[in-house]
């Protein structure tokens, strides 16, 4: 599947909400979706499959920290890589903006996310009890202390 990145633009926030409510419980709205736009910290980039948006991904990167807010594909568009080439992509612009760590959180019953995010190098350091407030769940929060690492790694492979 062919895939192109970009930053996204004020005219994309409608379709990225699409993205979120298809995707999550207690999805952003599109007011805080376009606050990111204006939020100097933010990094957030869309996936085109063939000119359509499958999904895209959110970041804030404060020093040498990268804070992963969002990630989200489409159901119709998943198993194709996307995520994976999504996070990598944000850790290649996290590096550019001077981080060298990406953290995350991440709902303890989502095991396809967490088995993607192990390959990607990250590991649990930390639990946040009832942090999803639809449902009560616990995240598992996830550190990746060497993203210039995953991302070498990550193209000799490709």
């Amino acid at each position: 599947m062919n895939v192109a990145f970009r930053e996204m633009r004020k005219a994309d926030v409608g379709r990225v909400h699409e993205i979120e409510c298809a995707c999550f419980r207690t999805p952003w709205s599109k007011l805080s979706l376009m606050g990111e736009l204006r939020n100097d910290i933010a990094v957030y980039l869309l996936a085109e499959c063939n000119g359509i948006v499958a999904g895209y991904g959110g970041m804030w990167v404060l020093y040498d920290e990268a804070h992963v807010t969002n990630i989200a594909v489409m159901p119709d568009f998943r198993r194709n890589g996307i995520a994976r080439a999504l996070m990598l992509q944000l850790m290649e612009r996290a590096i550019a903006r001077g981080a060298t760590s990406m953290t995350l959180e991440v709902r303890e019953s989502n095991l396809p996310a967490q088995t993607l995010y192990t390959q990607l190098g990250f590991v649990q350091n930390g639990f946040r009890p009832r942090y999803y407030t639809d449902t009560g769940e616990g995240a598992k929060l996830l550190w990746n202390t060497d993203i210039a690492k995953t991302v070498a790694s990550h193209n000799k492979m490709c």
